[in-house]
């Protein structure tokens, strides 16, 4: 499959007031390696959306104009200076690191030229994501909008371009903890579990040529149990008559092949399937091209892949999750995807697939995406490398109490009917837009009873919505209704299991949490915590082989899966298996791969 890695140079198009030589990261916090690699004339300029490429794009990226002013003022004539998009304007990488209240919006602005050779044409503007309420201009012209600071949007622009140099501005607010709005981790006071605030725009913005008629989304359902792979897409502009062609192949060699009226689902028999799976990762490259009459309106480039996630009671009486039709022991990592430069946003590309490799090495098979969405690149990168993927929403809501004693007797927030439909509208959105990866086989609405409501309401409606994917219906939070295909429980330090209910898999949600501070490597030198706390490698080491023992034991005796807290060290946390620049793994990495393997070989007694 040939991938556009780099979008149209934008030296050729860039205005001289849009480059400035003086931008440097700000502050003089934590950085990671990767901040010395970050290209302020287009940072992050790898394609954004993996599951569908048209070969011709524009990457917005780089230097734009800022303003903050308070909510209810204009657009500003005079901006306050730049800003490196896309990293969140509290970064050190946006080159501002400021805080931004509820009671102030952030303006953006840019200029850029369409390219010639797009010339009748729709010109089609996208935002991988903005927290959290976007208002987006055009020449002046309010084009649209977005609420939802997890989740993309596109405006098609065309109608309000004019000849020669184009401007585009964007207004964000984000109430961040003073609003019910899903959040995620953020928080306008940072410490212990909770982060500090991102605002505006944090992925990459980008601008793509179709035609009125065009294929807008599509995403795959595979069937191993038949040898058949379902193919939905969704078509803009559509006509009667229109068709839909979509080819599978293998190394360039076609495999299956179907044609369908726009609109409709493809079914296309896979022989000789070829399982997907952490173990042996495969990808078929997948083609859709939009036909009208014998003359091909669009054609894009994506991948498919086969692999079922299921349930099935053993002959032991336990209930157990299975890949592929066996019984699979899925041992993963808390990942909260902060960085100490760009927070939510990764400096490079290189960096967002690092956490990947390295999670594999140590001898993981999934990650738990906490309380987080990423761009599509990452769960791109997993769909590649073989990692499978357990996805949060982002919580909101009133702020979480720690009350282990409640979460199994019913205790849920009552969220206003507003708050609901954005918590609702934006878990829609994330599925839509994360559906098509493979890597995904769970979806998690919520985490620890944090603003959780009508659980099993919620539970079923993402069952319904996406019936080829398991549900957790609350990691650590309220049991008391069984909402969900599995039971989930969070346990500190140590494994364990508090719970005779066996009518769905168990499976320890967060665990762990092993404490190490490595000096030099800090957020904040004099002011770290980890669930238990250990001063060398070696002991740390020995705590996780010493869980690890006692996992395998509970994989013995019916628990499926396991998630160990966590992937990297966040701000003042320091139970990261890295430091929080990535500089370190704290523990010998043959020690914990060895201990990972015994844990997902403990089925090989059976």
């Amino acid at each position: 499959m040939k991938i556009p890695i780099f979008a149209i140079s934008l030296a050729a198009f860039l205005l001289a007031e849009g480059v400035s030589a003086a931008w440097q990261p700000a502050g003089d916090r934590l950085k990671t390696r990767w901040a010395e690699q970050v290209d302020t004339e287009c940072p992050l300029p790898e394609y954004p959306r993996p599951s569908m490429i048209r070969e011709r794009w524009m990457n917005l990226n780089g230097l734009w104009d800022y303003a903050v002013r308070p909510v209810g003022e204009a657009e500003p004539e005079k901006y306050d200076g730049q800003i490196l998009v896309p990293f969140p304007i509290e970064s050190s990488l946006s080159g501002v690191q400021r805080s931004v209240s509820e009671k102030e919006a952030v303006w953006y602005r840019r200029t850029f030229m369409v390219p010639s050779d797009w010339k009748g044409e729709r010109v089609l503007l996208h935002f991988g994501a903005v927290d959290y309420e976007a208002e987006v201009y055009v020449n002046g012209i309010k084009t649209g909008g977005h609420k939802g600071g997890f989740s993309g949007f596109m405006l098609d622009i065309t109608p309000f371009l004019k000849k020669g140099v184009q401007e585009v501005a964007v207004r964000v607010w984000d109430p961040t903890d003073k609003g019910q709005q899903p959040r995620g981790k953020q928080t306008s006071t940072p410490g212990g579990i909770w982060y500090t605030s991102v605002t505006g725009i944090w992925q990459t913005v980008w601008i793509e040529p179709a035609g009125a008629s065009r294929i807008e989304d599509l995403y795959t359902t595979p069937d191993i149990d038949n040898g058949l792979l379902d193919v939905c897409t969704s078509v803009e502009g559509a006509e009667p008559g229109d068709i839909v062609n979509i080819r599978l192949s293998d190394n360039g060699k076609c495999v299956s092949e179907a044609a369908v009226s726009a609109g409709q689902e493809a079914t296309l028999l896979v022989p000789d399937m070829k399982l997907w799976s952490p173990e042996d990762p495969f990808l078929y490259d997948l083609e859709v091209s939009l036909i009208r009459q014998g003359r091909v309106l669009d054609n894009v480039q994506s991948y498919a892949a086969m692999r079922k996630i299921s349930v099935k009671r053993t002959a032991g009486d336990a209930m157990r999750l299975q890949l592929n039709n066996r019984d699979y022991v899925f041992l993963g990592t808390l990942d909260q995807g902060w960085w100490p430069d760009g927070l939510y946003t990764a400096p490079t590309d290189e960096a967002l697939v690092y956490d990947i490799e390295k999670t594999k090495e140590l001898g993981f098979n999934t990650i738990r995406k906490h309380i987080k969405v990423e761009p599509e690149r990452w769960y791109a990168h997993c769909d590649r490398l073989g990692m499978i993927v357990w996805q949060d929403m982002p919580s909101g809501g009133d702020s979480p109490q720690w009350i282990p004693d409640r979460w199994f007797d019913g205790q849920e927030v009552e969220r206003t009917a507003a708050d609901e439909a954005a918590y609702r509208n934006e878990w829609k959105a994330v599925i839509d837009g994360l559906r098509f990866h493979t890597c995904i086989t769970m979806w998690i609405p919520f985490n620890e009873a944090w603003g959780q409501f009508k659980t099993v309401e919620i539970a079923g409606w993402t069952k319904a919505y996406d019936p080829s994917r398991l549900v957790d219906a609350a990691s650590g939070g309220n049991h008391y209704q069984k909402a969900g295909d599995v039971m989930d429980i969070h346990a500190y330090p140590h494994p364990r299991i508090h719970t005779t209910d066996n009518s769905r898999p168990l499976i320890i949600g967060e665990f762990g949490g092993i404490g190490l501070a490595l000096e030099g490597h800090l957020w904040q030198p004099d002011r770290n915590w980890g669930y238990v706390q250990y001063k060398t490698s070696d002991e740390a080491a020995a705590e996780y082989e010493r869980y690890a023992e006692m996992l395998r034991q509970l994989v013995i005796a019916g628990v499926s899966g396991a998630i160990y807290t966590q992937t990297t060290d966040v701000e003042i946390e320091v139970n990261g298996l890295m430091t929080y620049d990535r500089e370190v793994v704290k523990m010998d990495v043959g020690r914990v791969r060895k201990a990972n393997e015994a844990v997902k070989n403990a089925l090989e007694f059976f």
